[in-house]
């Protein structure tokens, strides 16, 4: 057989299967599993949960930061602990994910497909709502989870006869549970929930809302670019609006049962009052050298995840996408 003759049947079998491609149905993309976005949040935790246990150990020093810097907290972690030490709370940092982060995207995404215009539109106010919605189930998800990755995170900074020492997430819920009651677990939900709601309405509708307007300009389209440029200006946005919360939820998540704050408003009057209003962006630094990369790797895996299921549906059940 000469070469002509074998390019000729190449480009025939080419041809035929382009034709066998047009002729399937044009159907609009289904929706991805619900988990897909605490897969995605559990992957890049991976990669940023020393940054998130530097901002509580911040977070949780009182007065002025003086001596108790980023770097002085760093040597400190390393000094003691070695390099593992700065993945304290990783088994609760994951169960916090499939909790909060699983909840929330789904939440999120349910209320988009519910809220949509006909033609599949969705004006920024309903997202705004659809995230504040989804940002409070995923506050009460994943508010156990919450209590005790804080906690496991800031241990190593306390005296030693005031250490809890919980082996790993689940022996944290246990002890809390017999301590301290059901309730325990539920410590410092309302400024969780208070903060889980501004985060998740900031981050995923403003990440969708950046995604459309940098489609709507000549430089962006679909992509990993787009995906990077997007997540990373609602990373931003996220950290500011939520970081005064977000000291005040991990001041009372760790004070354990002899509590100083009576609650999110006192809490805050008392921050405010004895160490002035930049003490609620303590940690606002490391908390978005975090909160860039969790929010950019977190939509990154999400959106491969979602075009990896898209691309095999299309492959098993033979259809095209509009």
């Amino acid at each position: 057989m000469t070469d002509a003759s074998i390019q000729t049947d190449q480009v025939a079998i080419h041809g035929s299967s382009q034709e066998k491609y047009s002729q399937w149905p044009v159907v609009k993309k289904p929706h991805p599993p619900f988990y897909f976005g605490g897969f995605a949040a559990c992957a890049a935790n991976f990669f940023t949960h020393p940054l998130d246990l530097l901002k509580v150990r911040l977070q949780t020093v009182k007065g002025a930061t003086g001596g108790n810097g980023l770097a002085h907290v760093v040597k400190g972690i390393y000094a003691e602990q070695g390099a593992l030490g700065f993945y304290n709370g990783i088994s609760a940092a994951v169960l916090r994910q499939m909790t909060y982060s699983m909840a929330r995207f789904a939440t999120y995404e349910t209320l988009k497909n519910h809220m949509s215009n006909p033609d599949g539109t969705l004006p920024f106010y309903r997202m705004a709502a659809a995230g504040v919605v989804a940002g409070a189930v995923g506050g009460i998800c994943g508010t156990p989870a919450d209590i005790v990755l804080v906690r496991l995170q800031n241990d190593g900074s306390l005296p030693i006869e005031k250490r809890r020492n919980y082996k790993n997430a689940f022996d944290g819920l246990f002890r809390i549970t017999r301590e301290e009651g059901v309730k325990g677990l539920f410590k410092g939900a309302i400024p969780n929930l208070s903060r889980a709601m501004l985060m998740t309405g900031a981050q995923l509708c403003s990440y969708d809302g950046f995604k459309q307007l940098l489609l709507s300009t000549p430089y962006f389209n679909e992509g990993m670019p787009l995906h990077f440029s997007a997540s990373f200006l609602a990373g931003f946005v996220a950290t500011t609006i939520t970081s005064p919360f977000d000291v005040v939820k991990t001041r009372i998540m760790n004070a354990g049962p002899s509590s100083p704050y009576k609650n999110l408003a006192h809490a805050l009057v008392v921050i405010v009052r004895e160490e002035g209003v930049r003490a609620l962006y303590k940690g606002w630094t490391p908390s978005f050298v975090r909160m860039a990369p969790q929010t950019i790797l977190t939509f990154i895996f999400l959106e491969q995840f979602r075009e990896l299921y898209w691309s095999n549906y299309a492959k098993r059940h033979s259809v095209r996408y509009e």
